[in-house]
Parts: C-alpha cells; structure tokens; sequence
C-alpha cells in the first residue's frame, strides 16, 4: 500500500512539473511571439467583426514578458519593424480605467503628421485620404457635451488652426492638430461606433503590442452560424 501511495505521490510530482513548464512555455509565446484575440464589438466593421477570432503577430512591434491577470511587464525585447499609416494595430488602452485592455484600431497617423477630418472626411498633411474600409452608418448626432469638452480638451495644445478661441470640435469636424512625436492616431473603420483617439487622444508607440495576422475562426450569434468565408483572411 505504501509503494503504492508513493507511486502515486511520485506521478504528482511529475505533472506538476510538466504543468508548470507549459505554464511558463505559454506566458513566453503570447507575449513575445503571438495570442489570440477575440473582436468583441463592432468598432472595426466590416474589416473585423463582432465573433472574429484573430491570431496577433506580437513579435513584430516588440514585446515584454507579462504575467496574466497581473498587469506586471518587464524583460521588453525590441520588434523587427515600426506600426505603418493604413495598417491595423493591436494596442493596449490608454486609460487609467482599462490599462489591461487589448483594443485594436486602424493607424491613421503618426508622430509629426497633420491631421483634419472635415464632414467625416480624413484629411492627413493636406491630403485627402481615401478610405474604402470607412462605414458611417448613423446619421451625424451631437456628442453630450462632457465627450466634447474631452475632445477639445486634449486637442487644444495640439491644434494649429487660427482661431483656437472659438475651436469647438465634434467626432465628425476637428483639427488640424499635428501629432507629438512617438505617437500615432487610430480610429475604427466603423467611425459611429469607434471609441478612439477622436475621444482620449494620441496613442503613446509603447502601448502598441501587435498586429492582427489572420482570423482562424469567426461565429456570428444572430442566428448562431460559423462564418466560413471569414476563415483564414487576412485583415487589412
């Protein structure tokens, strides 16, 4: 009975072992090398949409070991290449409230860029963009004016226009601001319901953690149904 209780005692151990090491080994590929991550609102429609599920490059931008659940990073390794203008980006929140949320967005512009948006239209160094990804659904409402207090709050020191007294800006007319260095400016390609830097403002290079790669499944719940055609594309 003995032998056997220390067989048994001996298995234990060897599973833990190997519990902890796949432990470890899984900590080190999300956050150097690559996570899943779900879309979990319709922000980025129809490029990503709500029940995507996507592969995230981590390596590329760089990364930091991070302790899940904990908020802790450290041991940062530097990427093999910089976010671009267009593109999408993974990102972690930039505030105080939700400093462990994931979030991704579209990179509209970055440090020393200046940008406008003029009746939904996205103006960047001069130039109109065109953006065939861009859905405007809603019919342009008033923001509650604590949202547009905010958003002239934080685009005041940053605004080049001529007459920053009577600079009033709205989610659908604001600038010309001109982006500090470092720093990039996202939105989501579904402009009515994106909470983005129109609202909280520039985001820092350091918060950047990755890029979508590749959706490896997709369900929708109204009716629930796997979207086939949406597995294995790309975002872009």
């Amino acid at each position: 009975m003995r032998e056997q209780i220390r067989a048994f005692r001996s298995k234990l151990k060897g599973w833990d072992t190997s519990i902890v090491v796949a432990v470890v080994i899984w900590i080190v590929l999300r956050s150097y090398l690559i996570e899943a991550f779900r879309i979990p609102s319709a922000s980025m429609e129809n490029t990503l949409l709500v029940g995507d599920f996507l592969f995230v490059n981590k390596a590329i931008y760089g990364g930091a070991l991070e302790i899940p659940f904990t908020g802790l990073r450290f041991l940062r390794v530097p990427g093999y290449a910089e976010p671009r203008r267009d593109g999408i980006v993974v990102f972690r929140s930039v505030e105080d409230s939700t400093p462990n949320l994931n979030i991704v967005k579209r990179v509209i512009g970055e440090g020393g860029d200046t940008l406008q948006m003029v009746h939904d239209t996205v103006y960047r160094n001069g130039r109109r963009l065109e953006e065939p990804y861009a859905l405007h659904l809603l019919e342009q409402t008033r923001e509650p004016d604590f949202r547009l207090a905010q958003i002239r709050a934080w685009q005041l020191p940053h605004y080049v226009g001529r007459d920053a007294a009577h600079y009033h800006p709205t989610t659908h007319d604001w600038g010309p601001v001109v982006l500090s260095a470092g720093h990039f400016f996202v939105m989501g390609d579904n402009r009515d319901e994106s909470y983005d830097s129109r609202f909280w403002g520039f985001l820092p290079r350091s918060h950047i953690v990755g890029k979508p790669v590749i959706i490896y499944f997709s369900i929708a719940t109204d009716p629930l149904r796997i979207r086939w055609n949406r597995i294995l594309r790309r975002p872009k």
